[in-house]
């Protein structure tokens, strides 16, 4: 019955088939998702003084997600050859068969259908052509990045590109204009140190594989002074959201959130200084990133309910 999955039509049959696709979408990895997510809350909600409708959060959210499963099956399709050579990925799914390439295929093409949907429909009447033209924009760079390793001493910078159309898109939809000023881009240029920062710890992780199947990262190629250029992304994209935030008048309690935040993000980078760190310790520090990203977005939630 599941040709494309290779998985028996069975219960137990059914219950892999749902594993394996939530898997592929990293859904089964709620951590990766929502870091995607809180970008795009910050530019949510740094707009005006007052909140955004749910509808639009709804949209942006059901959009992200869309948007995130597209790229991470279409970086698996990129990387079958590659994931079962690296310990962190052999068992993902199409690494390990359980999930066959047309059956991947199909769920990218659901993936970008439902995130058209959502432009189309969703978003608002008045705004959509905008940002149909980010959303077009954003689709090369999310699904060539996965190649980049192959070519570039520093995918992580593509990433980081991928990131900021977090940003961009619900400031589109919800002003129906790129007309932000230095609010909007300071956010965009945080966006984009952040993420640069936390890929390339994640990237750590993988340095010994990464360099003996041949491909590049940032953490190869900045070597010992990637704590110091993470320290400094985390440094920058703190100022940065500093003056954004400043510029559009958040409410005086939201500094104590980007206080803790800062010291947090600092004291995760000078972490990545200690010798001999297990690889659990560089997907902790993604997760907090995530735990700390998320704490900046509730501050500025917080701040315009109380307005």
């Amino acid at each position: 019955m599941f040709p494309l999955l290779n998985v028996p039509a069975d219960s137990k049959g059914l219950g892999s088939l749902l594993r394996a696709w939530l898997g592929l979408l990293r859904w089964d990895k709620p951590s990766g998702r929502l870091i995607l997510l809180i970008p795009a809350g910050w530019s949510l909600w740094l707009q005006g003084q007052s909140p955004p409708s749910i509808n639009l959060v709804a949209a942006i959210v059901i959009g992200g997600l869309a948007v995130s499963g597209a790229g991470c099956v279409a970086n698996d399709l990129w990387d079958r050859r590659i994931d079962p050579q690296v310990e962190r990925t052999r068992q993902r799914p199409l690494a390990s068969g359980q999930i066959g390439v047309m059956g991947a295929v199909v769920l990218l093409l659901i993936c970008l259908i439902a995130a058209l949907a959502v432009v189309l429909w969703g978003l608002p009447a008045a705004h959509r052509t905008l940002c149909l033209q980010l959303a077009i924009a954003a689709l090369p760079p999310v699904l060539l990045y996965p190649s980049a390793k192959r070519w570039f001493a520093y995918p992580q910078a593509v990433l980081a590109l991928c990131w900021g159309f977090a940003v961009l898109i619900p400031w589109a939809a919800a002003r129906g204009s790129l007309q932000g000023g230095w609010p909007l881009l300071c956010l965009w240029l945080a966006t984009l140190l952040w993420t640069f920062g936390f890929d390339t710890v994640y990237a750590m992780s993988d340095r010994e594989d990464d360099r003996t199947v041949g491909v590049r990262s940032s953490a190869l190629s900045l070597g010992e002074r990637a704590p110091l250029a993470v320290a400094l992304c985390y440094a920058g994209a703190g100022v940065l959201l500093a003056i954004a935030s400043g510029l559009q008048g958040v409410q005086p309690f939201f500094w104590l959130f980007w206080i803790v935040v800062v010291l947090g993000q600092l004291k995760e980078a000078l972490a990545l200084q200690q010798p001999q760190l297990p690889r659990s310790a560089y997907g902790r520090h993604f997760k907090h990133q995530v735990l700390l990203g998320a704490l900046l977005l509730l501050g500025l939630v917080a701040g315009r309910i109380w307005a």
